[in-house]
Order: C-alpha cells, then sequence, then structure tokens
C-alpha cells in the first residue's frame, strides 16, 4: 500500500515538475567560424561564356596533363594553363582557357576533353592558343549536384566556391557546412593503343583514355565515353563501384582503379563491356596505383580524408590477374602519387619530400633508395618523354632524369599567392 501510495504521488506531482522546469529552461547559442557553400544553378554557369584569355599567373596547380609539346595544367575549378614545353628548361605560357568548375581532363588526337561542373566539354586544340569549344554534353557527371539545403527547398545546383562566415545557431539548429580542408586535386593518366594519339599524364588519374573510349570515375561509379569520333563524345553508361573511388590506370587493355579500401581491375579488350577480374582489398586509405607487367605499386596513406592506415608502399603480384595477392610492404612516411620509368619507382612524400628507387628487386625495394630530396614538397609525379614533373605545393617543376640515381632541375613554374 505504500508503495502503490508514493507511486501516485509521483504522477501528481509530475505536471508540477514539468511546468517549474520548463519555464526555466533555456536555449544555448552557438558562435563559430564555417566555410558555407555557394550555391549556383548549371543553367545560370551554361549562359557563361567558355573563353580564352591571355596567359595568368598559376594559384593552385590541380591536373597536370602532357600532349606532344604542350603542357596543361588545371587551376581548379577555373580553367585550364596552356604553355608551349618544347623546351622543358624553358616552358612558355600561351593562353588560359577560362572554364568553370574545371577540375579534369584528357586530349585525343588534338581534342581537348574537360569537365564543368556536370557537364563534359570538347575542344577543338588544332590551334592550342585559341581552344574551340566544339560540343557540350549536359548532367553527365550528375554526382556534383546537391540540393539547396540552406534555403530549405530541393532544387539541385553546384557547388561554385566557399566562403568564410560567422554562424549564429541555437543547440537545437546546428548548421553543418560543406568543408574544403583537404580537398585533393589528381594528375591524369591516358594509354595511347593503334592510331589514337593520346596524352600522358600521371598517377592519380579521373580521367583517362584508352581503346577509342574515355572512362572517368567519380566517388562511386565509372562512366564510360565512346570518343571514336573525337569530336563528338557520346556517353554510353555508368558501371557501381561502390564508394570511395579514387584514381584510375590504364595498363595494356585493362583498367586498375583505386579506392580507399582496395584496388579494382577491370578488363577492356570490349571498350565499352568492361569486365571485372578481381578486387584487391586493403586498409582505408588513400590509393593510387601504378603497374607494370607484373607487379602494381600501391601508395596507402594516412590522413584527415584518408583513413587512420599506416603509411606504406605496396607491391602486388598482378601475373594473375583474376588473383591479385600481397607481395610485400614497405613503410614510407606520407606518400602520394608515384611514377614508373622502366625500373625506377618515384615517389611523393608530401611535406616529406621526393623518393626514388630501383625496383628492379621487389624485395629490397626499402635498400635500393636512389635520392631522397627532403626539401622536395610533392603530390605527384608524372615521368614525361623529355622530362619528370613533379607537382608540388609551390608548383609544377620540371627535371632531367636521364641519370638515374640523380634528377636535375630543368625549370619551375611557381604558385602566385593571390
Amino acid at each position: 500500500m505504500k508503495l502503490f501510495f508514493q507511486f501516485c504521488r509521483f504522477f501528481v506531482l509530475l505536471p508540477l515538475l514539468l511546468l517549474v522546469y520548463g519555464c526555466d529552461q533555456k536555449e544555448i547559442l552557438y558562435e563559430y567560424k564555417a566555410k558555407v557553400p555557394v550555391f549556383e544553378k548549371m543553367s545560370s554557369i551554361r549562359e557563361m561564356d567558355v573563353s580564352v584569355v591571355s596567359p595568368k599567373p598559376l594559384t593552385t596547380s590541380g591536373k597536370i596533363y602532357l600532349y606532344k609539346d604542350y603542357l596543361f595544367i588545371n587551376e581548379p575549378n577555373e580553367g585550364i594553363h596552356i604553355l608551349d614545353n618544347k623546351n622543358p628548361s624553358n616552358p612558355i605560357s600561351i593562353s588560359f582557357l577560362e572554364i568553370p568548375g574545371n577540375v579534369d581532363l584528357a586530349v585525343n588526337n588534338g581534342i581537348l576533353y574537360a569537365d564543368s561542373y556536370v557537364d563534359l566539354l570538347t575542344f577543338d586544340l588544332n590551334n592550342p592558343t585559341q581552344p574551340n569549344l566544339l560540343e557540350r554534353l549536359e548532367d553527365v557527371f550528375e554526382s556534383q549536384y546537391v540540393y539547396h539545403y540552406l534555403s530549405g527547398g530541393n532544387e539541385k545546383v553546384v557547388v561554385v566556391d566557399y566562403k568564410d562566415t560567422i554562424i549564429n545557431s541555437t543547440s537545437s539548429n546546428v548548421y553543418f557546412p560543406f568543408s574544403t580542408s583537404d580537398k585533393i586535386y589528381y594528375a591524369n593518366s591516358s594509354e595511347s593503343t593503334g592510331n589514337q594519339n593520346y596524352g600522358v599524364g600521371g598517377s592519380m588519374a579521373r580521367f583517362t583514355l584508352a581503346n577509342e573510349h574515355l572512362y572517368t570515375v567519380n566517388n562511386t561509379s565509372l562512366h564510360l565515353f565512346d570518343v571514336g569520333n573525337p569530336r563528338k563524345p557520346v556517353f554510353v553508361k555508368d558501371i557501381p563501384l561502390g564508394w570511395g573511388i579514387e584514381t584510375i590506370f590504364p595498363y595494356k587493355g585493362n583498367l586498375f582503379i583505386g579506392s580507399t579500401t582496395g584496388m579494382h581491375i577491370y578488363d577492356i579488350s570490349q571498350p565499352a563491356e568492361p569486365n571485372k577480374l578481381s578486387v584487391y582489398t586493403h586498409f582505408t586509405a588513400c590509393d593510387p596505383v601504378v603497374v607494370n607487367d607484373d607487379y602494381a605499386f600501391v601508395t596507402l596513406r594516412s590522413g584527415n580524408i584518408c583513413g587512420l592506415a599506416n603509411d606504406v608502399l605496396e607491391v602486388i603480384d598482378i601475373r594473375d590477374l583474376t588473383a591479385p595477392k600481397l607481395l610485400k610492404t614497405f613503410s614510407m612516411q606520407n606518400p602520394h602519387g608515384l611514377g614508373l620509368s622502366e625500373d625506377v619507382l618515384y615517389i611523393c612524400e608530401g611535406d616529406f619530400g621526393f623518393k626514388s628507387f630501383n625496383v628492379s628487386d621487389i624485395s629490397t625495394i626499402d635498400r635500393n633508395l636512389l635520392e631522397h630530396l627532403k626539401d622536395m614538397k610533392s603530390t605527384d609525379v608524372i615521368p614525361g618523354p623529355k622530362s619528370l614533373i613533379v607537382v608540388g605545393k609551390g608548383g609544377v617543376c620540371q627535371y632531367d632524369y636521364s641519370n638515374k640515381g640523380k634528377i636535375n632541375l630543368l625549370s619551375c613554374i611557381s604558385k602566385t599567392v593571390m
């Protein structure tokens, strides 16, 4: 009976307690600095002129592409610097192609393909000082769309910039903005076959050309375009790959696709119907890859957007493409992009410099360091036909690498602080 009385008294007092404490409740106001996205409709962006202007200083080095004697350097989300690179000791900037939302590029038989947010643009490069827009395929990269959540609507837009803003928010309405920190812009790679005349690039590609097709990746999918008629690309289809897709590298009729959790291998002997051969898995990390006939070399890097992995170089046996297997793992400091030239492997170690190794014996790579340039902060490397091109925080530099044991500086295109 006593227990029943206490139980009843609790429910009699409960409304009063709620009333008293409810009157004292206060909202907590938060104030913090955030990078808030700036949204724009694609219809408005498409109305902007895609124009060629006079050369201008490099402020941010993004994707790099070599085609014949020309060097293309992407200025992320702004456009492409075009340079005459006949003499790597003295590259000459000849024009800047303004393309809103451009990050990736590739060149096929004098035709430039470049993204503009969700669209694919095609340019005639017969006169590299005045590229001519031929075609725009709309909405082929739809994953770039976001919803304008700040307006509370469901309109699809793209993020064109970020601005520092002071946010005032209550504890019940905290705003979580997009962040531009740790954003990475990758270089490109392509494989020339038959009568095709493709450009060359590096290890961290999202655009690549092979077998009269343009292959591109986003975070989840492989996109296919038929470029048998280079001037008029045709979208073929998307192939879902799973989350965390980062890079794509072509080699002898196969695609090696790097992700944060592994490497996908596809046979593209039937170019419009890529056939998955296998998936090699590893712990979560950023994952560029280069290959030769027998081995894939994969750098795994830790960091804010890369997971909590160790910093290592993995050597994977790919002699059986249906069953890749890990052979050796070597400790690194913070490896980014890498490049392979015959039996020399070049590895960009970010703030820890630039390394080269003799990899003729894959079991002793760690004991065959050729050079470690500790002050050469680097993020990607492209072994080109005339020079070794290294991308870093300071800009884009070219080196003579005819001496495997020691590279020699030819020129640098330094970034300008705006």
